[in-house]
This record gives structure tokens, C-alpha cells and sequence, in this order.
């Protein structure tokens, strides 16, 4: 919209322009209107409405765009407000939707041309539009409020996990402003088609370890926390890696819900299932989110993935403090002086150990040279309340040369295994709407019905192994996987026993 007290651009004058676009805040995109007012006085460009410092060096960006894009630069006092002003605004996203703004007010674009649409894109001083953080769930909203979208070229195929959006897009301001002079300039964007699961380690490939293939079924069958303990080159990591595998392909609803937390990170969307594996090193911030932005971290980038965290007791004891939300709710709550993001966390936790510092402690081919004081030292390293909150707890064994050389050749496939891991969840959500390691409360208990006598066995073993509420709870959601992975209706005593003996024998 354009607005003056007197007709043609010369003269004592004054021109308001209003450019849709949106700030970020999480997986959410506030609406932001970019208003441009042109008026008489020394020439000067300021940008008011709670800018951070990457949105007021917009100045000198969005004047070398238009110059260089062979557009006249207003001769003129410059203000553009970006509305509402108690919104913080970051970013280079609104570069665009300013030099779009300054055209309109100078009367140098057709303010239909902006009409009922929104505009993202950092500009480059040669006029190129570049990719910004954070564009997909601006585009999703704006979709849903049946606007199109002006965003840059290189971006345009990132879109396609947009359902029904219509995009303008272009690689530079002078070819975008020339689209948008055409009559029909926004066009829908194909969407992505369901892709199948790539597997990068086949179980079939990994020799031996019946036990920890066994459980990585579990895993996937009810989404599952796992942590192995075993000494160096058991194979910890090897199995880790191939859990991802074993995991259905990824819904549309949750690739772009994926997309879009990648697209915050700045990071490519991708279809497979997420295997993250962040050094011991990592930070609090890099590993839950975090940063002045409150951008997501590695637990909201494993989303309907795998989050695998190697030697755990190397990591900080803070830092796995820090897992304890998103262990419980699926999602992580980032608190900073202005800003609040929510981002989602639902990863499987794999984690792997060494039983002490030399690795060696209870294995029957090596002798351990480690004190009983360091190896208690070692272990308590990760607490018992994030241990508890971990499903299944297994113990390795190094493989011997002879089991390695030989293979077995009618090993199943990760595809093979996959298809029951398909099968099993399809019971699940059909039966309770939620995966097994979801089950709360009434529903874990009403889902997980028994005979009288298998429940008091439980109960009484429960007791001897002086298990913590929340570990009797865990144990019946293995063993209502159990059962789903042998399709029976009811929690059976064999169940119940395996599902006990992936608990730690001493609570912590």
C-alpha cells in the first residue's frame, strides 16, 4: 500500500509503503509489516522497531542491492519501522522486503505487485538474494493465511515440503521485481514423494552380538532409550549406527517437522531418519539449544531420529543433567532475556560405555588394572536419574577373531527386521494412538493388563530388585513391546521376565 499527501514523487512530499514478511521465534513466524515512509529532509535511512545488529546493517546492504540492480535511490529521509515493535527482529531475512518497501514509497514498483504477499531473502550488494534461517515455517504460515511467498532462488526447492504454498522466487531483486509485474507470478511448488529408507550399516554385516541385535529391535518396535557397556571394539558404535536402519521411513508430517528444525539450523532437509552423534565435548547449548537466538540443538536435530552419544561418561555431568526434560516430554523449552523457543525432541537416546577407564572391567579375555574406587569413580559419572531414565541396559562382549571371519550367511537385513518393526508400531498406534515408550499413566497400566498371578510375580520381583517407580514403568513398556513384537493382546510373564533383565540390577 502507497500512500501521499501530494501527486508525483518530486516535490514536498511524503510516501508510506507496507511490505508483509515474518520474524522467527522457534517453529513459529510472528507476522511482521515492514513499513517504509519517505519524507523531505536530510537524506538519511534509519530502521526503528527492535532490530538487532545483522537488521540495521540492512542499510548499507538493501542501498548497494538497488544501485546495483539499476534502480534510483530515493534522495530523501528514509524510516522503516518493523512492526510490532516489541518483537525482536534478527536476521538478514528482511532485506528484501525493505529495498521492496523503498521501491513502492518512491513509486519505482506497482504497489499491487506486493499485495497479499509476504518476502524473505538477505540481498547480496550485487542485488543476489540469498537463503535465510528459518524460512520454512514463515512460508507454512503464510500459506495457511493464503499468501504467497517472494523468497530466493537457491531456496526454491526447500519449499516443496510446504504443502499447497505458492512461491515467487528469483536469484536477484531486479529479476524478482520483474516477476512480480506479470500477472500470475506465484506458482505451487511440486511436493516431495515418500522416499525409502536408505540404510548405511545392514545388521546382516555385523558379526555375532545376538544380544545387542535383539535389542535394537526392541528399540526401534517401541522407540525405546538404549545404552550399551562393553570394552573397546565391542561394537558399540557399529550397532548404533545401524539402528536408524531399522526405523520406518519418516511420515510427511514428520519430514517437515524435521525440515523445518534443520532450516533453523541452517542446515539441507533431508528424508532419511537422523542419526546424530555429538563429540563429548559438546557444550550444554549445542547439545539442548540454546545461543542468543535460542536456536535448536543437537536433541531437536535427532528429532524422529537417533541422538547417539559415545564413552557417555566423558561427556559433563551438567551437560547430561540437561537431557532430562527432553527424555521425559519429547520437547525442549529454550528460555533467554527476550526470547522463548519451544522446539521439538523427540530422538531415540543410544548411548555406549566403557564398564570402566581402561575398558576392561568384568571382560573375560582382558584383565582390568583399574582400582575399584576408579571404576565406582567412572561410573558415577552419568547419574542414576538419567540412567533410569534410560529403557534398556545391555552388557558386550568382544567378538573373537573366529566370529568375525565367520559370517553368518542367512543373517537378516535391516529390511527384513524393518518390516516387523513396521508392522509392530502399526499395532501400536492402531491400539493406544502412541508408541510403547509413550504410554503414560492410566494408559500404560490399562494397555499393559495381566492375570492376577503374572502381576503379582511382577510386583514381588519388582520389589527384590528394588526397582524405582519409574523403572517399574519402563519395564512394562519393554515388555509391552514384547508382546507386540509377538502380537499378543496381553503382558505375559516371559515378557516381563526379558523386560527385567535390560534394567540395572542395583538402582542408582
Amino acid at each position: 500500500m502507497v500512500t501521499d499527501d501530494h501527486d508525483g514523487f518530486q516535490g514536498r512530499r511524503m510516501s508510506t509503503a507496507h511490505i508483509c514478511s515474518r520474524a522467527t521465534a522457534g517453529l513459529s513466524a510472528p507476522e511482521v509489516t515492514v513499513e517504509v515512509h519517505l519524507s523531505n529532509g536530510l537524506p538519511c535511512f534509519t530502521i526503528v522497531g527492535l532490530p538487532e545488529s545483522t537488521v540495521r546493517e540492512a542499510r548499507e546492504r538493501v542501498r548497494s542491492a538497488l544501485l546495483t540492480s539499476h534502480y534510483d535511490w530515493p534522495d530523501h529521509r528514509i524510516t522503516v519501522n518493523l512492526a510490532p515493535a516489541e518483537l525482536p527482529k534478527a536476521g538478514g531475512r528482511f532485506d528484501l522486503p525493505i529495498a521492496l518497501g523503498i521501491l513502492v514509497a518512491s513509486q519505482q514498483l506497482d504497489a499491487r505487485a506486493t499485495e497479499n504477499r509476504e518476502f524473505y531473502g538477505e540481498l547480496g550488494l550485487d542485488g543476489g538474494l540469498r537463503a535465510t534461517k528459518g524460512i520454512l515455517p514463515a512460508v507454512s504460515l503464510a500459506t495457511k493465511a493464503g499468501r504467497a511467498c517472494g523468497v530466493p532462488e537457491c531456496q526454491r526447492s526447500a519449499m516443496a515440503h510446504v504443502p499447497n504454498c505458492r512461491v515467487i522466487s528469483a536469484p536477484d531483486l531486479l529479476t524478482l521485481c520483474a516477476r512480480l509485474k506479470q500477472e500470475n507470478p506465484a506458482h505451487p511448488i511440486q511436493q516431495h514423494r515418500e522416499q525409502t529408507q536408505e540404510v548405511e550399516t545392514d545388521v546382516a554385516d555385523i558379526a555375532g552380538q545376538a544380544l545387542a541385535k535383539r535389542a535394537l529391535e526392541i528399540s526401534a518396535v517401541g522407540a525405546h532409550h538404549l545404552l550399551m557397556s562393553g570394552p573397546p571394539g565391542a561394537g558399540k558404535t557399529l550397532l548404533a549406527s545401524a539402528l536408524p536402519g531399522l526405523l520406518p521411513a519418516m511420515t510427511a508430517a514428520e519430514t517437515f517437522e524435521l525440515a523445518m528444525i534443520r532450516d533453523m539450523a541452517g542446515l539441507e532437509s533431508d528424508s532419511r531418519r537422523p542419526f546424530r552423534a555429538p563429540h563429548h565435548a559438546t557444550t550444554g547449548a549445542a547439545l539442548v539449544g540454546g545461543g542468543s537466538l535460542a536456536l535448536p540443538g543437537e536433541v531437536s536435530l535427532a528429532t524422529h531420529g537417533v541422538l547417539f552419544l559415545d564413552e557417555l561418561p566423558e561427556f559433563s555431568a551438567r551437560t547430561l543433567d540437561l537431557l532430562r526434560q527432553p527424555l521425559e516430554q519429547g520437547r525442549i523449552t529454550i528460555n533467554r532475556a527476550k526470547i522463548t523457543n519451544t522446539y521439538p525432541a523427540q530422538f531415540q537416546l543410544v548411548s555406549a560405555m566403557n564398564p570402566c577407564p581402561c575398558g576392561y572391567a568384568g571382560s573375560l579375555d582382558r584383565r582390568c588394572r583399574c582400582s575399584n574406587e576408579a571404576v565406582t569413580r567412572y561410573q558415577a559419572r552419568v547419574s542414576g536419574p538419567l540412567l533410569d531414565r534410560i529403557d534398556l541396559h545391555i552388557q558386550l562382549e568382544r567378538q573373537s577373531s573366529a566370529q568375525l571371519f565367520d559370517a553368518d550367511k542367512d543373517a537378516e537385513s535391516s529390511k527384513t527386521i524393518r518390516l516387523r518393526v513396521t508392522g509392530a508400531r502399526a499395532r501400536q498406534l492402531k491400539r493406544q494412538h502412541v508408541l510403547n515408550a509413550q504410554l503414560e499413566g492410566k494408559a500404560l497400566l490399562r494397555h499393559c493388563a495381566m492375570d492376577s498371578s503374572v502381576q503379582r510375580w511382577f510386583e514381588s520381583a519388582s520389589d527384590r530388585l528394588n526397582l524405582s517407580a519409574r523403572s517399574v514403568h519402563r519395564s512394562l513398556r519393554i515388555a509391552r513391546t514384547l508382546a507386540d513384537m509377538e502380537e499378543h493382546e496381553r503382558v505375559e510373564e516371559p515378557h516381563l521376565m526379558e523386560a527385567l533383565s535390560y534394567r540395572p540390577r542395583v538402582a542408582n
